[in-house]
């Protein structure tokens, strides 16, 4: 059982950094490229939907982590999957207290009612985001590690 909790824990994490990582490096390099207000458009859709998924990934991803610790806290790599966990809570802070309150404002926006500043508030939450793709990449890598 504890195997298939490692298991499921290590791939619902995987997928999150995929997710995290294709918005960093691959969609929003996308947005930026179309042409007039398509860029602030879409990064608002895209707001209002991962903004409706990703809490519940990120809460449960860290769920699983604790979960794994605790169950294999006489096994080997635990420390790692502890880590981890620490890693997870940070990538949760973060988005709290940096990114959401950017995204909430983000996808409420429209080319009418958006603020003069949108690109630069745009530019900080990617800045933020790099760090947290970093944080969960970690966090991703000490659970595939605690694996072997």
């Amino acid at each position: 059982m504890l195997n298939a909790l490692e298991v499921f824990t290590t791939v619902v994490v995987g997928l999150m950094v995929g997710v995290e990582f294709s918005v960093a490096f691959v969609m929003n390099r996308i947005f930026n490229a179309l042409p007039e207000d398509s860029d602030q458009l879409a990064r608002a859709h895209g707001g209002r939907m991962l903004g409706a998924l990703m809490p519940f990934w990120y809460i449960g991803s860290l769920v699983l982590s604790a979960v794994w610790a605790v169950a294999g806290w006489h096994h080997h790599g635990t420390g790692l999957v502890v880590t981890a966990a620490g890693l997870l809570i940070l990538s949760v802070v973060m988005s709290l207290l940096l990114l959401v309150p950017i995204n909430n404002r983000g996808k409420t926006w429209t080319p009418e009612n958006r603020p003069e500043d949108w690109k630069e508030q745009m530019n900080r939450w990617d800045r933020y985001h790099y760090v947290r793709v970093a944080v969960i990449i970690a966090a991703f890598t000490l659970l595939v590690a605690a694996l072997a």
